[in-house]
């Protein structure tokens, strides 16, 4: 385990350290924490530095009180980035972690050669159906809306089939604290990054899960649309984590995009 002060909180990160090779920064989405990159972690060794962080208010980061907003997640990341040394790095973000690499793109340009969104948007539904959740959560717990979470993240496929990891997934999702959880539904309720997003200068890839009840694959397509030359793809029976349903697909389609871009 290893905690740094980063942006007034005390954030757990995971850093590959490997200082001679470039940087990729995986931003992990709402309601679980860095151990969700394993598997891309694990491929991209020895080739990648690779760093991860769990977001405040998840895992074993601090959680302040919220609400927060897309603008803190990209300070932290910002600070995070700077108490490591890390100049440029190419952001791989996943669901808000997707909205957190956007805006850290906008802001830095400069610093990111390249850009991987998966199964995100510039927007995530809309303030009023977080605000639903953020309902029921404080009436019931994460606990009251766990399974209908699980059937967005996951495909029925891997629901049926690999019932003890799916029973992991639920057991991260229900013990992320609950303010770090609500003060997270804030920042997507208050987010819409689409004029910025469209701005984005870097190559970009654009990933969605073909069976993602989350963010659905029209949704994820019309975000890669905004951002000039990026490209889509579709990963065909994965649910809203393919990093963790699909790994081999995911990492293949990684892989791709980084040796069409020079930057591995």
């Amino acid at each position: 385990m290893r905690m740094i002060a980063a942006n007034g909180l005390a954030l757990h990160v995971d850093d590959s350290g490997e200082t001679h090779l470039p940087a990729v920064v995986l931003c992990n989405s709402l309601g679980t924490d860095l151990r969700s990159w394993d598997a891309v972690a694990d491929h991209l060794r020895g080739r990648m530095r690779v760093i991860r962080h769990d977001a405040r208010g998840h895992g074993l980061s601090e959680c302040p009180e919220g609400p927060y907003s897309i603008n803190d997640l990209v300070d932290d990341l910002t600070a995070v980035l700077a108490q490591l040394g890390v100049d440029r790095c190419i952001p791989v973000g996943l669901s808000v972690g997707g909205l957190v690499a956007q805006g850290f793109a906008a802001r830095h340009p400069d610093r990111v050669p390249a850009l991987v969104l998966s199964n995100t948007a510039t927007r995530i539904g809309t303030a009023e159906t977080w605000q639903d959740r953020i309902r029921l959560i404080e009436a019931g717990g994460i606990e009251a809306i766990a399974d209908p979470i699980l059937e967005r993240w996951f495909s029925a496929g891997f629901r049926c089939s690999e019932p003890v990891a799916l029973a992991g997934w639920r057991a991260m999702l229900t013990r992320t604290p609950r303010q770090g959880y609500l003060a997270t539904c804030a920042a997507l309720a208050a987010a819409d990054l689409t004029h910025s997003t469209s701005q984005l200068p870097m190559p970009t890839l654009v990933i969605a899960g073909g069976e993602d009840g989350a963010t659905p694959p029209a949704l994820v397509e019309a975000t890669a649309r905004l951002i000039r030359g990026a490209r889509f793809t579709l990963i065909a029976g994965a649910g809203h984590l393919p990093c963790i349903e699909t790994p081999d697909a995911f990492c293949a389609a990684l892989d791709a995009f980084l040796e069409e871009t020079a930057v591995v």
